[in-house]
């Protein structure tokens, strides 16, 4: 029976064995985190809804060869980064400034507010929700013009809560690689901020708004 205490390793056996609740239920569960890293990968709202879609048609299509040898997680994030990989060698441009733009869909009243403003928030304290309010966009810029490598660690472990070793996995890389990306995003992102006219306190700050 499927229920809130059942693992995402359960869920996705349960789901392999017939039970179709098991992949709603993972659905609910891991939607908006991998959303939001696909969205930051490609920087294309329509883009990042085309390869979610692909991601958890995926995850069905690949279903009876499942194992849980490893995280349910560490294989979602891998078919989601692959997924994006394909699509942006699809395009011959990208669009950096992409999440400033408006979404202009209308839908939830999100019409000609900044892609990033409509994305998940990670729930910030009341007293600190107006300086959220000013600084999560220029983040979301700042954020956009880091190397795509910096840019997948960043938001893996500060949007989608993923630990390095995990991070390491779903990328391939070792992961002293995958801290030194981390540790050079960071930086990215300081400098830029501070470059956009944010005090340098405040842009220490910065990595509190993306959580």
């Amino acid at each position: 029976m499927v229920g809130p205490q059942i693992s995402d390793e359960g869920l996705m056996l349960a789901f392999k064995a017939g039970d179709a609740r098991a992949f709603e239920t993972l659905v609910r569960r891991h939607r908006a985190p991998v959303f939001n890293f696909i969205l930051r990968f490609t920087g294309h709202r329509a883009r990042a809804e085309d390869v979610l879609q692909e991601t958890w048609l995926k995850v069905v299509r690949s279903a009876r060869e499942y194992e849980a040898k490893a995280k349910f997680t560490t294989w979602l994030y891998t078919i989601a980064r692959n997924l994006c990989v394909d699509s942006a060698r699809k395009e011959s441009y990208r669009q950096a400034s992409s999440l400033e733009a408006p979404t202009g869909n209308g839908a939830g009243g999100d019409e000609g507010r900044p892609l990033g403003e409509g994305l998940p928030d990670g729930g910030a304290s009341p007293e600190r929700g107006a300086y959220n309010a000013r600084l999560r966009p220029l983040l979301e810029r700042a954020l956009a013009s880091l190397p795509e490598e910096q840019r997948e660690v960043f938001v893996l472990r500060e949007y989608s809560g993923i630990a390095f070793k995990e991070i390491a996995e779903v990328t391939g890389v070792s992961e002293n690689t995958v801290k030194s990306r981390m540790r050079y995003a960071l930086e990215g992102l300081r400098k830029r901020l501070v470059e956009m006219g944010v005090d340098g306190d405040l842009a220490e700050d910065g990595r509190t708004v993306a959580g």
